[in-house]
């Protein structure tokens, strides 16, 4: 299963803020950050090796509650049995990580990219972190304590510090913030680096991008209605009929009074 990748807000607009009077549910999106939309964001589940549609979800395109991970968990407690959960960096977060193991499901999402606090410099991966003893080692073998809020400040160890100029350009020295499922995270960074991964991911992820190109097809990226609710509605009947015309294409016939699939 896999939800559109709809992209994540970079925090330029403020996530609440009313920009339609009209239509007051709207709000701000960023899919890069150059690329902006107003609007509303659709959510859908599908299944890769037949296109079909499993679930679905129309929200305001910003606002953490309605971020891809967010929706994606909602979408993800419906599955009755476990199930192998595709995705982009979008849904690599640590709750839905959390989630998706909970669950019993595995996990085939892109992590994150990590972002070196210097370019070309070490990334958060190069940081020994033990939860065990609430430390934190970084690449000069410093070792710090993890504090209550999940921060790990090296301050004035990083003045004399040979590697300083791969590490930080702060004055203060390097801080980082660990999430609350940095291990989870860090384990599943690991388990990317697969073979057998990327070629699961590779696999499955163009039936996923084109059932969301069917979705959108034509003037769908125009919603017609205002307001979660109908275009909510509007969203699960377009969803309805792109999956019988699926169902369709791959062998759907009506036979002695009752639908069967036959071999397309």
């Amino acid at each position: 299963m896999a939800p559109t990748d709809a992209g994540r807000s970079r925090g330029r607009w403020p996530r609440e803020r009313v920009i339609s009077t009209v239509d007051p549910q709207s709000r701000h999106a960023h899919k890069t950050r150059e690329r902006r939309q107003d609007g509303y964001k659709a959510h859908v589940k599908v299944e890769p090796d037949t296109g079909i549609v499993t679930g679905c979800a129309l929200t305001p395109a910003a606002g953490p509650e309605f971020s891809d991970a967010a929706v994606g968990i909602a979408l993800l407690a419906e599955e009755a049995d476990p199930v192998q959960v595709l995705g982009d960096s979008a849904y690599g977060t640590g709750e839905l990580l959390a989630a998706v193991s909970e669950g019993g499901h595995t996990a085939i999402i892109k992590p994150w990219p990590l972002r070196p606090a210097v370019e070309g410099g070490f990334t958060l991966d190069e940081f020994t972190v033990d939860e065990t003893a609430g430390t934190v080692t970084c690449p000069n073998q410093i070792t710090r304590m993890i504090t209550g809020n999940r921060r790990v400040v090296f301050g004035v160890a990083c003045r004399d510090c040979p590697l300083r100029p791969r590490c930080t350009s702060s004055a203060r020295g390097r801080t980082l913030t660990l999430h609350p499922h940095d291990a989870l995270q860090r384990a599943h960074r690991v388990h990317a680096r697969d073979p057998q991964f990327q070629t699961v991911y590779r696999e499955h992820r163009p039936m996923v991008e084109r059932s969301i190109s069917w979705l959108v097809a034509g003037r769908n990226r125009r919603l017609r209605f205002r307001g979660t609710t109908f275009n909510d509605l509007w969203l699960h009947h377009r969803v309805a009929g792109l999956n019988l015309r699926r169902l369709l294409a791959l062998g759907l016939t009506r036979c002695s009074g009752t639908w069967a699939m036959t071999p397309a």
